[in-house]
């Protein structure tokens, strides 16, 4: 099986398997007694601590472990508005921020807090003048992160913390820790031990020295009030050493990655009919790419995939277990159904990624074969066609639409009704893709519809 879903959770490296294997036997007593294996504990757990410190750049008593980059997201979020909670309750994040801060954000905007939410363009990527335009003399934290977990379109931190004024900026560095230098500016830090091949259970919550913080949670002498709860020192030690040992093959090995994503993102529309690549071309991770199948269900390709020995994932809503379209592919405007990320791990060979070229070409025209799909047509004189696409989950209006848009004359026009929501999101991003004329919804009723929504798309050419 050739793994390509880093992105989600890496492998554990060697040397933390070393270090997680040594700690176990020497950190396992509690760190903040005074007794023998006390004093050994404390003593790993503070070299730890120096260690993540000095590979992000910040000082060891500003560092906590938390259990998650989930969690470390959360406290920092939290206890970053409650300790500015004397400057306002307004919060300021992208739109294409993890869920673990439109969560958090959720919860403050329950309890009273506002929010505001900072559009990105086509590539996935803020605009600094934008994002400090939402800030307001009232905001008390703001969230971008460095790296996107879907598409890797790196963001502007370092140019949109210098328009921030002052407001606290909390960067989510999940994707780039350890595989990138972190930006500057940031206010508060968050990170995930298992992005970077250090075990499952380790996050890190890194708070500026002079930012004010207070915990949201009950006090707990641990983690300097941060974090509760008892330290798994063995696994820290085996974080902060697999942290230390990525960031020196960081150079060598992001070169060799990003020649190979080059590849792909190079090769799959030439190989593959209908595909568009999403993510900066440019300013992005290394080792990771997503393209969009138009006309294809990503969980099919998906299993596909992993039939032919291929371990990927998708930011398509089908593969999620909310079932709702990825508001990360939503907010760029690109298609939300049929997308694949491929997340490359340290050391893979160049020849498992011509193994997945080989094959990805026969795997989606087999997923599209059923659909009957002919773009080959004669030139038809009908005005507007309406399609019935209610009760039919996405990607199939789409997959409707792309079948008749050849019905209509040029010029005229489509209406697709449908009742999937994420019909609104894809038969746009289609049009985008297609070079057709998106014309806006209107009530199904207008066009027989007895639920739903009526898309209306101009055939352009």
């Amino acid at each position: 099986m050739s793994y390509f879903d880093v992105a989600s959770t890496a492998p554990l490296h060697p040397v933390a398997r070393q270090a997680l294997t040594a700690a176990l036997d020497e950190g396992w007593a509690d760190p903040a007694r005074l007794y023998r294996s006390g004093r050994q504990a404390r003593m790993l757990l503070d070299a730890a601590r120096e260690t993540v410190a000095e590979v992000l750049g910040a000082r060891a008593d500003e560092i906590s472990f938390t259990a998650s980059g989930t969690q470390a997201v959360q406290l920092g979020m939290l206890g970053a508005l409650r300790g500015n909670r004397r400057r306002g309750g307004h919060l300021v994040h992208s739109a294409v921020e993890h869920s673990a801060v439109l969560h958090t954000a959720e919860q403050h905007e329950a309890a009273g807090g506002e929010v505001g939410v900072v559009p990105v363009d086509r590539l996935g990527r803020v605009a600094p003048a934008a994002f400090a335009a939402a800030l307001r003399e009232d905001t008390a934290l703001a969230v971008l992160q460095s790296a996107n977990h879907e598409v890797g379109t790196l963001q502007p931190v370092a140019e949109t913390a210098g328009l921030c004024g002052g407001v606290p900026l909390l960067v989510d560095a999940a994707q780039s820790a350890g595989r990138l230098p972190v930006p500057d500016g940031w206010s508060l830090l968050t990170a995930s031990a298992h992005k970077w091949g250090g075990p499952a259970g380790v996050g890190v919550l890194a708070v500026r020295k002079g930012v004010r913080y207070a915990s949201p949670l009950p006090a707990d002498e641990r983690e300097r009030g941060r974090v509760p709860g008892f330290v798994n020192v063995p696994a820290i030690v085996a974080a902060a050493a697999s942290l230390r040992a990525v960031r020196a093959e960081a150079e060598r090995e992001n070169a060799r990655l990003h020649a190979l994503v080059e590849r792909i993102r190079a090769r799959v529309p030439q190989l593959v009919p209908e595909v568009e690549v999403v993510g900066d071309p440019v300013h992005r991770l290394p080792h990771l790419v997503t393209f969009s199948c138009l006309y294809v269900d990503g969980e099919v390709l998906l299993t596909e995939l992993d039939r032919a020995g291929f371990a990927v994932s998708s930011g398509s809503s089908c593969t999620s277990s909310t079932l709702t379209p990825s508001h990360v592919l939503a907010a760029m405007g690109v298609l939300t159904e049929g997308n694949v990320r491929i997340s490359l791990p340290y050391g893979v060979a160049e020849a498992d990624v011509e193994r997945f070229l080989a094959v990805l070409p026969d795997l989606v025209a087999g997923v599209r074969a059923p659909l009957g799909l002919d773009l080959a047509r004669p030139a038809p004189a009908a005005a507007e066609v309406v399609l019935d696409a209610l009760g039919k989950r996405c990607p199939l209006p789409v997959i409707e639409l792309a079948k008749r848009i050849g019905d209509v004359a040029v010029g005229g026009t489509v209406v697709v009704l449908a009742d999937d929501e994420a019909a609104r999101l894809d038969i746009p991003a289609w049009c985008e893709m297609r070079g057709q004329e998106y014309l806006g919804e209107a009530p199904a009723a207008e066009y027989g519809g007895d639920r739903g929504r009526a898309y209306l798309v101009r055939r352009v050419g």
